[in-house]
């Protein structure tokens, strides 16, 4: 089996870590379809209720693609190497349809199609020393795919001048744009991480597969039909079995036994 990701499950928490350090966790067509395959391996465990996508080594999260090892293979077709980058693809869409919060733990690099990855994460959480950008545009490039994930997360201004000049900006930037949601300094972002995955993974697993899917499946809706979809989420949440148990809980003063339904 494949060791250029690696994958633990501990504590109701799945982690899933690049391990190609000796390049900068570059993504290459195998690092890909090992990240989509144990994305929906943590997405069919009942016992997984969060994620953490981490880069291996402490010097990136991942530098971006595989320039050398995938994106101009000369053994293929034009059409099998068009194809083939649909995969990279369909894994932002297996993210977002997890049902389960993605957090990215980045340190360092996180540039291109890592940058992309991380975006589609649903927390950042970086290190002070981390550095974000879409350098594509100086190799003669236009980051495509991760334009999607760049779009909705970031001002449309900052979100141009990234992909046009292809210039880094650092974590306290990225904090302040938005986009980063915690900064730390490298000695303590593991700790944090965990702070973060289990404080999701002691939320009702079914109460943030609503809200998350409800999330994504929002974004791109006219306000008005946003509003409709949403009214017919919230009735759909007042149902589940582990609202009754919230509120239970939190009137007799106890912590909540989730049922995850």
């Amino acid at each position: 089996m494949s060791d250029v990701v690696l994958y633990e499950v501990k504590d109701h928490i799945a982690r899933i870590t690049i391990n190609r350090p000796e390049a900068r966790n570059a993504i290459s067509p195998e690092v890909t379809t090992r990240l989509k395959e144990l994305l929906e391996k943590a997405k069919s465990d009942a016992e997984v209720r969060v994620v953490v996508l981490s880069g291996a080594g402490g010097r990136a999260f991942s530098a971006g693609a595989d320039l050398g090892g995938g994106m101009f293979q000369a053994d293929q077709s034009f059409l099998d190497r068009h194809e083939g980058r649909g995969v990279f693809a369909d894994l932002f869409l297996t993210m977002n349809g997890l049902g389960k919060p993605v957090i990215a733990a980045v340190t360092g690099y996180c540039l291109a199609g890592g940058f992309g990855l991380a975006l589609a994460c649903d927390l950042i959480i970086a290190t002070d020393d981390s550095t974000f950008g879409t350098p594509e545009i100086k190799r003669g490039l236009v980051p495509m795919i991760i334009m999607a994930t760049i779009v909705r997360n970031l001002g449309r201004k900052k979100a141009l001048e990234m992909i046009l000049t292809g210039e880094r900006i650092d974590a306290a930037e990225a904090h302040r744009i938005g986009f980063v949601n915690y900064v730390v300094a490298k000695d303590q972002i593991e700790a944090k991480v965990n702070e973060m995955a289990e404080k999701l993974a002691g939320l009702s697993p079914a109460i943030l597969k609503l809200a998350k899917d409800a999330f994504y499946n929002a974004q791109d809706m006219g306000f008005d039909e946003a509003l409709e979809f949403l009214k017919s989420q919230l009735t759909i949440n007042t149902m589940a079995e582990d609202v009754i148990e919230g509120i239970s809980a939190f009137m007799e003063k106890r912590d909540p036994v989730w049922k995850g339904r």
